[in-house]
C-alpha cells in the first residue's frame, strides 16, 4: 500500500503519516511536507524518486506525471489498465492526502499583489485530488485533517477504508477543489472586470426547524470570511437554537446597533422593524426609554444593545416596566444581543432558559454585497452602509431646527433607514415615539407613527424622519397639525417646493439629505 502526502496545512500530518507507516503504508511526499515528515522521524520517499524527474520551475511542476496520475487513476478491475501500468513500470497509489495552497488567505491579506495571489494558485494538488476522487472505488482521498483519525481507525479495523467512506471523501474532495476554483475564478474575474457570472460559496451553519412557517424547510449558511456585527459569527450563550425568523430579526437589530457606536443605545425589534429605540446616559436609561417607547410591541420581540449587559440590566430586562395602573410582570423576550454579558448577568438569565442570549463582535465592519433571491434569479447590491449626519447645511426652510431638534433628527434619520418602506419615524429626546412601517403610501405611515406617539402622550415638540421624499404637501400638513416641529427627508421630488412652502407656512423646519434609504 502506498500513500502520497503533500499538504499546505500540516496540522496533524506527522501523526497521520506515522499511523499509516505503522499500518504498512509506504509514504511518498514532496518539498515542505517531505521535510516535515523526515523531521518527524518518518521514513519517506521523495516524489522525484518515484517519477524519475526532478521538481522544476520552482516547484510548479512535481506531481504532474504519469507515474503519479497513472497510479491514481488506473482501475484495479480493468485488465487493460493493469497491463499498461505493468508495461510502464507504474505502481498503484492507494491513498492521497492533499490540501491546497492558501489562496483565499493570501488574497485576504492587506495590499496583496496580483503576483502573490497567482503564486498561491495550486495546480498539482487539485489534479491529484480530482484523480483520486474520480477513482474512489480504489483510492482513499483525504483533504481535511479532521478526517485523519477516522481513516486510521477504519484501516486498523478493516485493513482499508470502506467503499462508503471513500465515496464520502471523494465528494468532500470535489467540493474542496470546486470551492478552490470558485475562489480563484471570482478573484480573477473581479480583477478582469467581468461580471456576467456570479459564484457564491457559503458554509452550512445549521439546519433550522423550519422557515418562516412550519411547512417550509430551511437552513442557515454563513460566509467563509468572518465579519463583525454578524449573527453568523456570533456566540450563543443560552437558549434554544435560533429560528429562521429569529435570525432575520437578529440581523436587522444588529444592523441598527451598527449605526450607534459612541453612545449607549438599545433597540427593541419585531418582524424586522424597530418598535422602540433610544439613546441613553447608560444602558439602564437607554433600555427604559426604548421599552417605554412601545411596551406592547416589545413583548416577544428581540432586543439589541451596544453596551455590556450587567446584573442590574439583566434583572430589569426580565420584567415589564409597569405603565400607569399596571403591576410588574415577567417579560418574554425571544433574543437579547449584546457585545458582552457579565457572569452575574448570565446567572440572572439562567432562570429564564427560553431567552436566547447572543454575543456579537463590534469590531470594524467590512461591507459586503447583499443578496436577495427572486423566482429564477438573484438580486445583488451594495449594502446600505452610508448614513449622513444631519447638519444645518441641509436646511431648506426659513426656520432652523434647535440643537435638540437637530440631535433628534439625526437619531430619527439613523432609525428610519432600517424601517420597511414607506417608512416614517417620529422621535423626541433621542427616543422613538412612533414608527410607521411598510404602508402603501407615506401619509398612511405618517398617521400610524403620529397616532402611536399621541397614544404614548407625546403630542408636541416632535421630529419626523422619512426614508423617501415627500411627493406632496399632505404629509407635511398632517405632521404640522399633530405636534411635529421639524422634518428630515431626502428631497428630490419634482414637487419639493410644495413641501417646503407648506413647512414655511406652518412654521416647521425641514432638511433635505439628498440620500434616500428605501428598504423593501
Amino acid at each position: 500500500m502506498r500513500a502520497l502526502i503533500s499538504v499546505s496545512d500540516k496540522t496533524g500530518v506527522v501523526e497521520f503519516a506515522k499511523n499509516l507507516r505503522a499500518l504498512g503504508f509506504t509514504i511518498i511526499s514532496t518539498s515542505g511536507t517531505l521535510k516535515a515528515l523526515k523531521e518527524g522521524g518518518i521514513e519517506v520517499i521523495d516524489i522525484k524518486d518515484v517519477t524519475g524527474f526532478p521538481e522544476i520551475c520552482e516547484g510548479r511542476v512535481k506531481t504532474l506525471h504519469p507515474k503519479v496520475h497513472g497510479g491514481l487513476l488506473a482501475r484495479r478491475d480493468n485488465p487493460l489498465h493493469l497491463k499498461e501500468l505493468q508495461d510502464n513500470n507504474i505502481e498503484f497509489i492507494d491513498l492521497v492526502c492533499v490540501n491546497l495552497y492558501p489562496f483565499v488567505k493570501t488574497i485576504m491579506k492587506p495590499n496583496v499583489t496580483n503576483d502573490e495571489a497567482i503564486e498561491n494558485i495550486d495546480i498539482g494538488g487539485p489534479s491529484m485530488l480530482r484523480s483520486a476522487a474520480k477513482n474512489y472505488k480504489d483510492v482513499t482521498v483525504v483533504c481535511d485533517p479532521a478526517d485523519y483519525e477516522m481513516i486510521i481507525e477504519e484501516i486498523k479495523n478493516n485493513h482499508n477504508t470502506s467503499l462508503e467512506t471513500r465515496f464520502k471523501l471523494s465528494a468532500k474532495a470535489f467540493t474542496h477543489t470546486a470551492d478552490y476554483d470558485s475562489a480563484i475564478s471570482t478573484y480573477m474575474r473581479q480583477k478582469a472586470g467581468l461580471s456576467e457570472i456570479l459564484r457564491l460559496s457559503f458554509e452550512h451553519a445549521q439546519d433550522l426547524r423550519y422557515g418562516e412557517n412550519p411547512h417550509q424547510e430551511a437552513s442557515f449558511y454563513k460566509n467563509r470570511e468572518e465579519n463583525s456585527y454578524s449573527i453568523a459569527f456570533s456566540k450563543q450563550l443560552q437558549g434554544k437554537e435560533l429560528s429562521y425568523n429569529n435570525i432575520q430579526d437578529a440581523n436587522a437589530a444588529i444592523n441598527i446597533v451598527k449605526e450607534f457606536k459612541d453612545t449607549p443605545f438599545v433597540v427593541g425589534l419585531k418582524h424586522m422593524n424597530p418598535c422602540g429605540a433610544a439613546i441613553g446616559e447608560n444602558l439602564i436609561d437607554a433600555w427604559t426609554k426604548a421599552y417605554n417607547a412601545d411596551p406592547v410591541s416589545i413583548y416577544g420581540g428581540i432586543v439589541a444593545t451596544n453596551q455590556v449587559v450587567d446584573k442590574k440590566a439583566a434583572k430589569l430586562m426580565k420584567y415589564t416596566i409597569p405603565q400607569e395602573g399596571e403591576d410588574k410582570a415577567p417579560l418574554f423576550l425571544e433574543v437579547i444581543l449584546a457585545p458582552k454579558f457579565t457572569d452575574e448577568a448570565l446567572e440572572e438569565f439562567a432562570k429564564r432558559k427560553n431567552v436566547r442570549l447572543i454575543e456579537f463582535k463590534m469590531d470594524e465592519y467590512k461591507p459586503a454585497k447583499q443578496y436577495v433571491s427572486v423566482n429564477g434569479g438573484l438580486l445583488v447590491q451594495d449594502q446600505d452602509i452610508d448614513t449622513l449626519d444631519i447638519k444645518k447645511e441641509m436646511i431648506v426652510t426659513k426656520k432652523e431646527p434647535s440643537e435638540s431638534e437637530l440631535n433628534d433628527l439625526n437619531f430619527a434619520w439613523k432609525i428610519v433607514k432600517h424601517v420597511k418602506s414607506n417608512a416614517i419615524v417620529v422621535a423626541k429626546n433621542l427616543t422613538t415615539v412612533g414608527v410607521g412601517a411598510g404602508q402603501m403610501n407615506r401619509v398612511g405611515s405618517c398617521k400610524i407613527a403620529l397616532e402611536e406617539a399621541h397614544l404614548r402622550g407625546h403630542k408636541e415638540g416632535l421630529v419626523l424622519a422619512s426614508d423617501g421624499f415627500l411627493p406632496f404637501a399632505d404629509t407635511v400638513l398632517y405632521a404640522s397639525q399633530n405636534g411635529v416641529t421639524s422634518i428630515v427627508q431626502p428631497g428630490g421630488s419634482i414637487r419639493d417646493e410644495d413641501s417646503i412652502n407648506a413647512a414655511n407656512q406652518k412654521g416647521l423646519s425641514m432638511l433635505f439629505t439628498g440620500m434616500r434609504h428605501f428598504k423593501h
